[in-house]
């Protein structure tokens, strides 16, 4: 048991943290907002601070005093809007909530907008907690996180932490400390990316609608559990991405919404302030202490719990106005931008670099909206990583194609090219492509089991080679054969897959390349580190190109690659294709291997280019391509010109 002279000393709010919140600038707001146990004047106890302008008295009610609105009555500071006040002999673990008089006199119980502890849903209350120790005095955020910035290899595991494996329940974080990173470094990936952890009301939601942005949601577990599941995955050597929600939050009556009895975080109008596909409400970034509120909830994920990278979701909906809806307010030029949302999105994604090396942000955008990943000293957004929504829509409607219909889709993988350099792109196969009746990765495939497994691995294998980061939902990695669902056990459905462990080892064997490879990821942003070698031929299926190192990489020794794909199940056997380089070309990966449960096709390791033409390039080689596959060749010797412009 900790001794009185151990415990923090109490801080109130001082004039400083109340001028930066009320100018949105205050990045660490949960300091002085919230509840604080400590010390105060020498009197153990809590300290509770809410802000709530329009209130007309708040109380703060708990375990500490019979849930009593007379007992412990808070204080408005100034003309802040917040309240605080302190409650002698309160104590870490107990349960809490706000007591709010409106304007109209009505009495009203809210949860704790700082809280960074709850009840377990259904219940509501919040919870006293201690104090976390930052991340930068626990030493283990992953040394190497500057892999976001240079050109260095990122493949993505994405996760659904409750349905990983259905019986942690609240042992969950501890459970996958143990689990989940074995897994995750079994598979090769370099980063995990947890959808969203905030505290939430409605488990199906998957956390995109919440109540808390500071709480850890309690079904998994504490704060410190989850702190001790990220210091285990940088412990392991992966880094960890938040999947965060600053667009909308949950309306349900102990949130946010409506929290002072007036509309506080969100707009009143509800053509601004309810998201017509979710019914969720819209935070108000027009308000200087939302914006203070979203900011300091980022940081708070990074600074103290850990995490090295945050996801944004839903970008689309907070850039426009219109955003689907008929009736709509337009901004003050009489646009359609969301220019506060936009604003509140530049100064995130100017915070978040400053927090530590290699720390990022990723935008999940779906519009064509420009300069998402440009910086804002640029006039862009300022985010590092934007998803390839196009790419990944174009990739699995091509593969969901039978092969004979194939050759009329083409496009579908070359159109990609015309834009890949254009933001710093992730490519993903989320979540949201495996669920509500679009089936599994494994289920869209055409074919028999056999040909939609072969289906899967050369998509896979399409997508690791692809220009740009990779990110993969869990159960892709094995070809669940069901939709996903948050109710069903992922463990339990690799144990039901057929001939699974194929594709697992294919993507083991994608992410050890792809790692190790330089031509795979060192110019991912860049149309120099790509050129076509085949495009043109559609009726076969066919298409190739080759990935360059970076010239560091090049002058250390890395070598160029050639991707070669045949999207038929008809084997192409002495197929002719230009290469830049004479000599020999390794086969380094062919995803018709025996291991992966393929028909053993090749080319038994090796081919050899020779001094004859073939399209642009002076030298070509006889090539066999295994059907539904795809065939990586690494160049053996030294790169030399060939005296063309090979970069695109």
């Amino acid at each position: 048991m900790r001794s009185i002279a151990d415990l923090p000393t109490i801080h109130a709010p001082t004039p400083y943290d109340l001028f930066l919140f009320g100018e949105g600038r205050h990045q660490r707001a949960w300091e002085f907002l919230g509840a604080h146990y400590g010390l105060l004047g020498g009197v153990v106890g809590v300290s509770f601070s809410t802000w709530a302008p329009s209130a007309a008295a708040v109380a703060v009610i708990g375990d500490f005093n019979g849930w009593d609105q007379r007992a412990s009555v808070l204080s408005p500071i100034g003309s802040s809007g917040v309240w605080s006040g302190f409650v002698a002999g309160a104590e870490i673990g107990q349960c809490y909530k706000f007591a709010i008089q409106t304007a109209n006199g009505e009495w009203i119980e809210k949860a704790d907008p700082y809280a960074r502890a709850t009840e377990v849903p259904p219940r509501t209350a919040s919870i006293v907690t201690g104090e976390a120790l930052p991340v930068d005095q626990r030493s283990t955020r992953v040394a190497d996180q500057q892999r976001w910035l240079g050109g260095e290899p990122v493949s993505v595991y994405e996760v659904h932490l409750g349905s990983f494996e259905r019986e942690w329940g609240e042992e969950t974080y501890e459970r996958a400390a143990l689990t989940l990173v074995e897994r995750i470094v079994s598979l090769g990936f370099t980063h995990v990316e947890f959808l969203p952890l905030t505290e939430h009301p409605y488990g199906g939601s998957w956390g995109y609608q919440a109540t808390s942005y500071f709480a850890p949601t309690s079904r998994w577990g504490s704060l410190q559990a989850l702190i001790g599941l990220v210091d285990a995955l940088h412990q392991a050597g992966v880094g960890v991405i938040l999947d965060w929600v600053p667009g909308h939050f949950a309306t349900d009556a102990h949130g946010l919404y409506r929290f002072d009895g007036t509309a506080l975080y969100e707009h009143l109008d509800p053509r601004q302030g309810i998201h017509p596909d979710w019914g969720s409400a819209i935070f108000n970034f027009s308000r200087n202490e939302v914006r203070s509120f979203l900011l300091s909830s980022a940081r708070y994920w990074i600074e103290i719990i850990g995490f090295d990278a945050i996801r944004v979701d839903a970008v689309a909906s907070m850039l426009y106005l219109d955003y689907s809806r008929d009736e709509w307010v337009p901004n003050e030029y009489g646009g359609r931008e969301d220019l506060a949302a936009q604003r509140f999105l530049r100064e995130f994604n100017e915070m978040v670099p400053t927090l530590g090396a290699g720390t990022a942000t990723i935008a999940e955008e779906s519009t064509a909206f420009p300069n998402v990943t440009r910086p804002t000293s640029l006039g862009g957004l300022g985010f590092g990583f934007k998803w390839n929504m196009g790419w990944m829509h174009d990739t699995l409607d091509y593969f969901a194609r039978e092969p004979i219909h194939r050759q009329w889709h083409h496009h579908q993988l070359t159109f990609g090219l015309l834009y890949a350099f254009s933001e710093n792109f992730i490519l993903p196969i989320s979540h949201d492509e495996v669920v509500h009746g679009k089936g599994s990765l494994y289920s869209k495939m055409p074919g028999d089991h056999w040909q939609k497994l072969a289906n899967v691995r050369a998509c896979l294998a399409w997508m690791w080679t692809h220009p740009g980061k990779k990110l993969l939902f869990m159960g892709c990695e094995f070809a669940q054969q069901s939709e996903w669902s948050e109710s069903a056990s992922l463990l339990d459905q690799r144990e039901l897959t057929e001939h699974g462990d194929g594709v697992e080892q294919v993507v083991r064997d994608l992410n050890r390349i792809y790692r190790t490879t330089p031509a795979l990821y060192s110019l991912d942003h860049s149309g120099d580190g790509f050129a076509w070698i085949a495009t043109s031929d559609s009726a076969s299926n066919v298409i190739g190109f080759c990935r360059f190192a970076s010239d560091a990489h090049r002058r250390a020794g890395a070598s160029t690659v050639a991707v070669l794909a045949n999207f038929s199940p008809v084997p192409r056997d002495r197929y002719v294709v230009g290469l830049p380089f004479s000599g020999v070309w390794k086969e380094i990966f062919n995803g018709d291997a025996t291991i992966y449960g393929g028909s053993g096709l090749g080319n038994l390791g090796v081919i050899e280019a020779v001094e004859r033409a073939s399209g642009r390039y002076p030298y070509s080689a006889e090539v066999v391509l295994p059907p539904l596959s795809v065939v990586i060749m690494e160049h053996s010797g030294e790169d030399e010109p060939c005296g063309l412009e090979l970069r695109r």
